[in-house]
């Protein structure tokens, strides 16, 4: 079987601070990090053992991952493995560098934010350089806000070309057709992200081919479908999976839309849906 699997365990804490960021925020404590830790172990565990199966991981934690030794070593040790296509995870790109030089980089691939204000440009900048220079796939990107547009063209002009830059429409914020065009000219794809997209009742990869796991193992179509498909511990989930329409009106957020089957994006994002990377980048 293949399928593809987006993690989000308990973990919420973040070194970042950003106002306009969806998530939630706390200071996660020692017992809640643990915690974390454990249910990310077992999961990873869990991965190993599906030898049978081919899998694909991305990890979309409420907070920041990689600051974190065990969302390295997740990411290192699932790379590795001949029945793990990719692994990828999202991330504000704060944490060092070198641990990658133990990941297998046909395998491993980074979704990057950029954050203006939470972190030196010229930091972020030379850590994605570092990146390129160990051959890791990676796409950057940034929150279409208006205080952004001229850190966003900045990046534009100092990444390798090769190098996706994606936009983010902000949450709640409404753009002219002259505003979308100015952030179009950076990522030509911002206009799946500028409205929401109508979904009820629309065929979508997610209950099929597709699934969300948390932190105790229950398998979800979806981050944004709470009706639970079974455990994936236990193996239960299994008998659940199959192709179903979407029950939501709208669906609003890359992860979820991007597997809507009425859309063409499994085509534009061609062996880089995870990490976010157009085809023949």
């Amino acid at each position: 079987m293949d399928l593809t699997i987006l993690y989000r365990g308990p973990l919420a804490s973040c070194d970042y601070d950003c106002p306009y960021c969806p998530f939630a925020k706390r200071r996660d404590t020692p017992e809640q990090l643990r915690a974390d830790r454990a249910a990310l172990d077992r999961f990873t565990a869990w991965a190993a053992a599906q030898t049978s199966d081919r899998l694909s991981v991305l990890f979309t934690p409420w907070g920041e991952g990689l600051v974190r030794s065990w969302y390295r070593r997740a990411l290192v040790d699932l790379s590795r493995l001949p029945h793990v296509r990719r692994v990828a995870i999202q991330t504000n790109l704060s944490c060092r560098t070198d641990w990658l030089a133990d990941a297998d980089p046909a395998t491993v691939a980074l979704w990057c934010t950029y954050h203006p204000g939470q972190t030196p440009y010229d930091r972020f900048l030379a850590k994605c350089r570092d990146l390129a220079g160990r051959g890791i796939r990676y796409s950057v990107g940034i929150v279409g806000l208006p205080g952004h547009l001229d850190h966003a063209r900045r990046l534009r002009a100092d990444l390798p070309d090769h190098v996706y830059l994606w936009v983010n429409a902000a949450e709640g914020h409404t753009y002219t057709d002259a505003d979308a065009a100015d952030w179009t000219d950076l990522d030509p794809l911002f206009p799946y992200s500028r409205h929401p997209h109508a979904s009820a009742g629309l065929p979508c990869r997610t209950g099929e081919s597709v699934v969300s796991v948390d932190g105790e193992g229950t398998v979800r179509r979806c981050h944004f479908v709470r009706a639970e498909l079974g455990n994936l511990y236990d193996g239960s989930y299994r008998a659940a999976l199959g192709p179903r329409p979407c029950p939501l009106a709208v669906c609003d957020c890359h992860i979820g839309y991007v597997h809507l089957e009425t859309l063409p994006l499994y085509d534009v994002f061609a062996g880089g849906v995870l990490e976010r990377i157009p085809a023949g980048r």
